[in-house]
């Protein structure tokens, strides 16, 4: 699979734009249009021995030539190529607000469990004491 984003001067995402996706070697192809983030996925059958085509990705006039690429000793993975296009195109990963949101929720979990075990010392700490002093009469 090749795969990747097309953006703007802005860094935002380029919507309807067609993606030359070619391996050269064989001559085969494929165009694919980008959706409303910019994203385009182009899915291949690649064969061990596709290993090392040439493969050229083309967007909005900007080519880009690369090889395929892959573990031909890993057969469970999906074979990917990333290729973006365009600036400030560092789209690869999960939005920005996933990962504020995924940390906000880390604190806060890691706040309510600090407060219960700060709760449960201070009462293990308390009944340490009544029993002590009834061991003192």
């Amino acid at each position: 699979m090749v795969e990747g984003y097309v953006c703007g001067q802005d860094g935002n995402g380029v919507s309807n734009t067609d993606v030359l996706v070619k391996d050269t070697k064989i001559s085969y192809g494929q165009v694919v249009r980008t959706d409303g983030d910019g994203y385009y996925k182009a899915t291949f059958h690649l064969h061990n021995d596709n290993l090392g085509d040439p493969l050229l990705v083309e967007a909005r006039g900007e080519q880009q030539n690369l090889k395929v690429e892959f573990d031909p000793k890993d057969l469970e993975s999906e074979r990917k190529i990333k290729v973006n296009f365009g600036t400030g195109c560092d789209a690869s990963g999960p939005p920005v607000w996933l990962w504020w949101g995924g940390g906000a929720m880390v604190a806060a979990a890691g706040t309510i469990i600090g407060m219960k075990l700060v709760r449960s010392q201070r009462k293990q700490e308390r009944g340490k004491g009544k029993s002590q002093r009834q061991r003192k009469t």
